[in-house]
């Protein structure tokens, strides 16, 4: 899948996405990319990020060294409880913090 490959690209260095969620204007968000979707998670020591299962988000990636605009695309948010290694590729994305959540969503893009 093409968009796939191009958010691979993008995402393997980026630590933040912009979402687009129903009702709400872009917000920035960390996330990991992580099995061809993206992870992000919510609440707890994490700020609030405006997603419910099953809503159509669009996710806009930026370089992580220009800042320029690469992408944008239309996932839908899956709320999901992460296996042990995910949640722990969750917690060694956040680098500097040790992060507690209430939700993550693991956001699957069409083609």
């Amino acid at each position: 899948m093409e968009i796939t490959r191009i958010l691979d690209a993008a995402l393997r260095k980026a630590a933040a996405v912009w979402i687009t969620s129903p009702g709400h204007g872009p917000r920035l968000v960390h996330a990991h990319w992580r099995a061809d979707s993206l992870w992000v998670i919510s609440g707890g020591t994490e700020p609030e990020v405006p997603l419910t299962d099953g809503a159509e988000v669009t996710v806009t990636v930026r370089s992580p060294s220009t800042h320029s605009h690469l992408v944008d695309a239309p996932a839908v948010a899956h709320l999901t409880e992460p296996d042990e290694e995910t949640a722990q590729a969750l917690r060694t994305a956040r680098l500097n913090t040790k992060p507690e959540w209430e939700a993550v969503y693991r956001l699957e893009f069409s083609a």
